[in-house]
């Protein structure tokens, strides 16, 4: 029986990209507090990859705005400002406002269903950890926001929209996760209803109450070491769900 070729390995960008998406969802889930430090070195022991790699991935994160880039070459959880945070979410409701207006009456039954299936995955993690839910609720916009096929959207909307994830790890004050569900569910219908005007409003006055909820308060700092905040998050891989691609036009 021939021997089996030997797996490909993975290519630089690919575990550039595998870092960026343990340690945004570690940042989203609040594992890592802001202001936590991420050394190189830590980051390359952990997931198998030399300094250049993280580094690259944390020039990457940087880029969006989840962690600062110091002297030394330091990088560490980015912190934003009280005034920063409102900033961000004054933007993404506007950001936000032109995602569903151009997916007013557009939606696929194939898109719906996937609507629905992350509100109800949403639903299941209610009773688990707030960060958990934090980060679902956050994927539906971004799942949205891809779903225009604008690259320009897309990039603008994860971007501020994990921002805004940073300030409710920094900010927030604990709150249910009932009313953030009922309003994605309500937010669907009227995409699919294609009541443009309704939709945007509902966009609006969503987002605004999520950004009151945040901007209350400093949450609790917390010391632990690094590579047992990333362990999980490492471990998981490949199986990170990832959102789906940009079409761009031709």
């Amino acid at each position: 029986m021939a021997p089996r070729p030997a797996s490909k390995p993975a290519e630089p960008s690919d575990k550039v990209g595998l870092i960026c998406r343990a340690l945004r969802r570690a940042i989203i889930e609040q594992a890592l507090a802001p202001g936590a430090k991420l050394p190189e070195d830590s980051l390359g022991e952990r997931f198998g990859v030399s300094r250049t790699i993280a580094r690259h991935a944390l020039g990457q994160l940087a880029a969006e705005g989840l962690v600062e880039l110091r002297r030394n070459r330091i990088a560490v959880v980015a912190t934003p400002s009280w005034q920063e945070a409102r900033d961000a979410f004054d933007i993404r409701i506007e950001l936000e406002r032109l995602v569903v207006r151009q997916l007013a009456g557009k939606l696929t039954k194939a898109q719906i269903a996937e609507l629905n299936t992350h509100v109800d995955a949403e639903d299941r993690a209610r009773d688990g950890s707030d960060a958990v839910s934090i980060r679902l609720a956050t994927e539906f916009h971004i799942l949205l926001a891809n779903m225009t096929n604008s690259p320009i959207l897309v990039r603008y909307v994860s971007e501020v929209a994990y921002r805004c994830c940073l300030t409710l790890s920094l900010y927030s004050r604990p709150h249910s996760s009932e009313c953030a569900i009922n309003e994605h569910r309500a937010i669907i219908a009227a995409l699919v209803k294609g009541d443009e005007a309704k939709v945007m409003s509902l966009m609006h006055s969503h987002l605004d109450s999520v950004a009151s909820r945040a901007l209350v308060a400093p949450a609790p700092q917390r010391g632990r070491d690094l590579l047992d905040i990333l362990a999980p998050y490492a471990e998981e891989g490949e199986r990170v769900v990832k959102l789906p691609k940009v079409v761009r036009a031709r």
